[in-house]
């Protein structure tokens, strides 16, 4: 989602490393909300601690999963790589701890809404997306900047936000809608930005090692045409899950994904972990459509399994691999993958092949998902003690 380079600052040094960038606070505190949620939720699924949430634990972790986590990822990612596109001073200091608040102060107003109320945890839930949004939509409108559609799926998924408490509070019919259009949108931007950063990243690394011939290309009609089939898919199943025609229009979208991805040539990329991992996490883009496709066609397909698929493969690999990427390169370090690194990937690889096969592996499934949690909060832990570090300190090239 960000790219290696590094971004330039303001004009005059920030006093603290940690607000130098969008990317710091964002990616730490989003990896810390990531491993609190599901401990959380762990805890109270089994009723050792009372949520004191309005919603049910499943729903919460739900929402926090989407729209806590990945609106964290998204608000850092929004604020690392518009400066890069537009040129324009990225937000730092004050400014940039103002817009971490209102994102903690959703986390905590969703978590109390119980005390304080639906309405006012959805204002300052989708508020935060929708101040990120406009922040970007500004910049890139000045600049006259092609990025556009993701200051627009931004604010889709805010109000993807809105419908999902709405539905929370009783006050929405159709259900589940809010969070499969959160899930729809948010792998929309996976294929989007991935769609151009792993074939160039990729194409790149080939080069540098000196192997030319047939290198991945740019985004081509192709692209445009998979990725069309596959929001159409999506929102086909926001709004009618259950139809069979649902299901053909995933399952084709998931094909024309496969074919894709395999246009990137991965399998050439196994000596650079950071670059394998993003064809790694993309893999599960096409794998859970053809699941959500299959669930809707066969019975003997969960649903649950193209979901997980989705959000703990796709999503959570995808922005692991950008986050660590992104870290490296915009710290002033080599972009290149250490020990823990690399089993930061096999971590969030293995909660993710578990959590898809629970419902049909041999052993108990709730410790098949107990197994899955692990692995999660391992690879966010490993995240947080290898890279915590780098993003509260100052770059290691000395630069602003």
């Amino acid at each position: 989602m960000a790219t290696g380079a590094g971004i330039e600052s303001a004009p005059g040094k920030p006093n603290f490393a940690f607000l130098s960038g969008g990317f710091r606070p964002f990616f730490l505190l989003g990896s810390v909300w990531a491993i609190v949620v599901l401990a959380l939720f762990g805890e109270a699924i089994v009723g050792r601690f009372a949520l004191p949430a309005a919603v049910d634990p499943i729903a919460w972790h739900r929402h926090e999963m989407l729209f806590g986590y990945l609106g964290a990822v998204v608000g850092g990612f929004l604020l690392t790589a518009v400066p890069n596109w537009t040129g324009c001073k990225p937000i730092t200091g004050i400014p940039l701890l103002a817009l971490v608040l209102l994102w903690a102060a959703a986390r905590l107003a969703i978590l109390y809404s119980s005390r304080i109320g639906i309405p006012a945890a959805a204002l300052l839930d989708s508020g935060f997306l929708l101040v990120m949004a406009s922040i970007a939509g500004v910049e890139l409108y000045a600049a006259r900047n092609r990025n556009v559609p993701v200051v627009l799926l931004t604010v889709a998924l805010a109000a993807a936000a809105a419908l999902d408490l709405a539905e929370a509070g009783g006050t929405f019919a159709p259900r589940g809608t809010g969070y499969r259009l959160a899930i729809g949108v948010i792998l929309t931007m996976v294929m989007l930005i991935g769609g151009r950063l792993i074939p160039t990243f990729t194409r790149n690394w080939l080069i540098k090692r000196g192997v030319e011939p047939s290198l991945p290309l740019p985004m081509q009609r192709f692209d445009l045409l998979a990725l069309a089939a596959a929001v159409a898919g999506l929102l086909a199943w926001a709004v009618a899950p259950e139809a069979r025609a649902t299901g053909f229009a995933l399952a084709g979208a998931g094909l024309l994904q496969l074919i894709r991805l395999a246009r990137w040539q991965g399998w050439r990329t196994g000596a650079e972990p950071l670059v394998t991992i993003l064809h790694i996490a993309y893999l599960w883009v096409p794998v859970g459509l053809l699941l959500l496709g299959l669930a809707n066609i066969s019975a003997l397909v969960p649903a649950s399994s193209g979901l997980h698929a989705l959000t703990v493969g796709a999503f959570a690999g995808m922005t692991l691999a950008v986050m660590t990427r992104a870290s490296l390169g915009h710290t002033g370090r080599e972009l290149h993958a250490d020990f823990p690194t690399v089993a930061i990937y096999f971590l969030i690889t293995v909660a993710a092949l578990i959590r898809v096969a629970a419902p049909m592996l041999p052993i108990d499934y709730m410790r098949s998902i107990h197994i899955a949690a692990i692995a999660w909060m391992g690879a966010f832990a490993l995240f947080l003690l290898n890279y915590g570090p780098m993003l509260a300190r100052p770059r290691a090239d000395g630069k602003v």
